[in-house]
């Protein structure tokens, strides 16, 4: 018997220790009157990172960047999703493609 209660109690421990340790980082980016915020963001390198944007402007905006080969439209007072990495150590500039000159983000991966 107490063998058994000690199996679960070990596997439980483990699932959840499991789960914890492939839980990637989310990070979210408010678009509000054509900027991000934060303009910057850090994270490590070789993660897999949920990045949640947030639009608060009334009006849609399309998350671009070259390097990181990634775009997609976020709808006005609305949110959407993108998934980034793993990454190499280096910065990954992103901007606003409907507003550039004001929408402008950066990923530093150290």
């Amino acid at each position: 018997m107490i063998n058994m209660t000690l199996r679960y109690f070990l596997l439980m421990f483990l699932s959840l220790y499991s789960l914890s340790i492939f839980a990637r980082p989310v990070i979210e980016i408010e678009i509000r009157d054509h900027l991000f915020y934060p303009a910057e963001i850090e994270i490590a390198a070789d993660t897999k990172v949920k990045l949640i944007f947030i639009n608060k402007d009334n009006t849609a905006e399309e998350i671009e960047s070259y390097e990181l080969n990634r775009e997609k439209v976020i709808p006005g007072d609305s949110q959407g999703v993108l998934f980034i990495g793993p990454l190499q150590s280096g910065e990954y500039p992103f901007f606003g493609e409907f507003f550039p000159k004001t929408a402008q983000g950066k990923i530093i991966v150290k």
